[in-house]
């Protein structure tokens, strides 16, 4: 006895759904949130210690939670717990610490419009911030 030919039809179906989960899987491999492991970042010449007390002094904790900093309770930037893990920085900037780095430095030169205000921070403050936020768990 012959096998049944396969329509066309099913054919292509069974085609386009392949392609589909193909494609579901790359796109959700693309919308990663973190870092799948806990990248070690090193800020060259920064301070984590020097770092709390810059977060500290310019109130970032007025906008975000800073874990090892009681009073940094905000709600209108993203919490920085863990914040080593995360894929990017305001969503697009890769999460790298030069990036990190020119981020706190001048946010409206990279995404002008954010809700990050430019606080005139001087490249060691910067660094040392950076140093303090890829430390904390």
């Amino acid at each position: 006895m012959k096998p049944a030919p396969v329509s066309p039809n099913v054919a292509l179906v069974v085609l386009g759904a392949l392609l589909l989960a193909l494609f579901l899987g790359h796109l959700a491999g693309r919308c990663l949130h973190r870092f799948p492991e806990r990248p070690e970042w090193a800020i060259e010449g920064g301070d984590a210690i020097r770092g709390r007390a810059v977060i500290d002094r310019y109130g970032c904790g007025a906008c975000h939670v800073v874990p090892g900093i009681r009073s940094a309770r905000g709600r209108v930037g993203p919490q920085l717990r863990d914040f080593r893990r995360q894929i990017y920085i305001a969503g697009s900037l890769p999460n790298m610490p030069e990036n990190l780095v020119r981020w706190i430095l001048d946010p409206q030169a990279i995404r002008p419009g954010t809700a990050m205000p430019t606080l005139g921070l001087s490249e060691q403050e910067a660094r040392d911030a950076a140093a303090f936020i890829y430390e904390n768990p």
